[in-house]
């Protein structure tokens, strides 16, 4: 999807060909909102990095302390 998105496809283009692998919509096409979610989901991941490393951390801190006899 990124790559065709770069070639100058229009969200609308590539839907069709886009398909939901698993859950009560699969074989489905995704909606177009969930696509430019998804979208804005990986720019930000592209913008911040960091950001998203600190988030992982601190979730598998978190995990590990759920963990953690008491």
């Amino acid at each position: 999807m990124l790559r065709r998105r770069a070639n100058g496809e229009t969200v609308e283009d590539i839907q069709p060909d886009l398909l939901i692998a698993t859950g009560r919509r699969k074989g489905h096409s995704p909606s177009l909102s969930s696509i430019y979610r998804a979208l804005a989901e990986h720019e930000k991941t592209q913008a911040y990095p960091e950001a998203v490393e600190t988030a992982h951390a601190g979730f598998a801190a978190l995990q590990q302390r759920d963990r953690s006899p008491v």
